[in-house]
């Protein structure tokens, strides 16, 4: 059973950005609480242990409104673009042994062949799972793998008792074959010019260019004077 915070909150009767902004200031959370049919409970969390329960992903919390205990899924939490704070949290009802949708974290783990990259295309992977059984992460392992390996995301290796929801033909990881900066550079100059883009010279390209002419010039010059001395 995943670990579950238990927080006690307060049913809010205010709403809007005003009610929203009073409830920051005072160092608690707006959030909004629905579910199973019924009407959505508008409540502040105490913001804290809020946070700090808040840190992992689909975060499954034991919130008592007026002693009576509810059990509750963080379906959406909306953080401050800048400053460390959370601006509200839309948590959905659930109870024990009811399977939910959610979004878990792709770990990928080991060490790849040489001179290969590793890329994870998809970060996560969407499973249905059991409310309270919700695991932190899926693991992927590229230990040893080879340019050219792939992993899909009906090849990973999920938790008992979860079911795949994304295609299963959903491409999760790559190893690819190391580019050195040659070929990158070789591959740049090829899109460039079937694209018909000209490079400007550089600054360093000018310099090679007049030094060369320069060592051309008076290698010339002392053809010239060898041939008037003969």
């Amino acid at each position: 059973m995943s670990d579950t915070t238990k927080l006690v909150v307060e049913q809010r009767t205010q709403f809007g950005k005003g009610a929203a902004r009073k409830i920051r200031r005072d160092h608690k959370i707006p959030a909004v609480m629905y579910g199973h049919g019924t009407d959505p409970v508008h409540i502040t969390l105490p913001g804290h242990e809020a946070m700090l329960a808040l840190k992992h992903t689909n975060a499954l919390l034991t919130l008592v409104i007026d002693g009576k205990e509810h059990l509750a899924l963080a379906k959406d939490v909306q953080r401050d673009p800048i400053k460390p704070v959370i601006e509200h949290v839309d948590l959905v009802v659930v109870r024990k042994g009811e399977k939910v949708t959610v979004e878990v974290t792709v770990h990928v783990e080991g060490e790849a062949g040489p001179e290969t990259v590793v890329t994870t295309v998809m970060g996560t992977l969407e499973l249905e799972v059991e409310a309270t059984n919700i695991p932190e992460h899926v693991t992927v392992s590229v230990e040893g793998a080879e340019a050219g390996h792939q992993v899909h995301a009906g090849e990973v290796s999920l938790p008992s008792g979860a079911t795949l929801v994304t295609d299963a033909e959903a491409l999760v990881v790559n190893v690819t074959q190391q580019v050195t900066a040659e070929e990158l550079e070789a591959e740049l100059e090829e899109a460039e010019a079937e694209a018909g883009i000209e490079r400007e010279e550089s600054d360093e390209d000018a310099a090679e260019g007049e030094s060369a002419e320069g060592a051309d010039s008076a290698e010339g010059g002392s053809d010239e004077q060898a041939s008037d001395e003969a």
